[in-house]
């Protein structure tokens, strides 16, 4: 028995998120029926943790297991053969049968894309969140800072979350400006349900004025969703990669 590690890379416009769900397109059911077409076997594809619908990758991970002797060299393509085109195998390794993209993860990056601009664009507008308000770069880049390190994140979760512990640590917290883009970039040991999306939309009212810098510490340890800015939409939000 063979363990193959994917690297994934997915727009997110068309699905209903990572996670199989019988009567709703989703990414990881996509994938297992191209795996099986190929390899004549019912699979069952282990990703490092869902995305939600509408949200981008430029590299999940996930693995299967399979008594398929198709050479690792040729796995990527085949599978890419059976897949619509919005979602692509960037490489397919043979890794250790003890090998879990969930489990062995140590880490994970996420960027939310906002173009700040009046106009927004024609090309870009299901990959990026359009905020038309110019946004003080250098406030969110100071607010982004107090976000790293171990905290309980329960006033960055949504409602329902099956989560009870809200504790989680990120490594490192950016602000970057490129033009008329502002990419929000958090890397951490674990995300809670919409915590990306919320902490983009906290740093977004630090960007208008709406909160100040030095009031993110007061946020978190408030514990209440209230305090925190809105979820931004899925459209701009991408998991880049995931490390072991």
């Amino acid at each position: 028995m063979r363990n193959i590690k994917l690297t994934i890379e997915y727009h997110g416009k068309d699905f209903n998120g990572w996670q199989k769900q019988p009567n709703k397109l989703n990414i990881q059911g996509e994938i297992e029926r191209a795996i099986g077409s190929i390899t004549g076997e019912e699979i069952e594809l282990i990703g490092s943790g869902r995305t939600d619908a509408g949200v981008h990758s430029l590299g999940q991970v996930a693995n299967f297991k399979t008594n398929s002797n198709i050479p690792i060299e040729k796995f990527a393509l085949a599978i890419n053969s059976k897949l619509k085109k919005s979602i692509v195998i960037k490489k397919a390794e043979e890794v250790g049968e003890r090998f879990h993209s969930r489990y062995c993860a140590h880490a994970k990056k996420y960027r939310y894309v906002i173009h700040n601009s009046e106009t927004g664009t024609a090309v870009y507008r299901e990959l990026e969140y359009q905020f038309p308000i110019p946004l003080d770069v250098e406030k969110m880049q100071q607010a982004a800072k107090y976000f790293e390190g171990e905290h309980d994140f329960a006033a960055f979760k949504a409602s329902g979350t099956s989560s009870k512990n809200s504790v989680r640590k990120i490594f490192k917290a950016e602000v970057l400006a490129k033009e008329e883009r502002i990419w929000i970039e958090l890397t951490g040991s674990g995300f809670l349900y919409n915590m990306v999306r919320i902490i983009a939309g906290t740093l977004l009212d630090v960007g208008i004025g709406k909160i100040k810098p030095e009031e993110i510490p007061t946020i978190i340890e408030s514990k209440d969703r209230k305090q925190a800015g809105k979820t931004l939409p899925a459209v701009g939000l991408y998991l880049i990669e995931v490390n072991y």
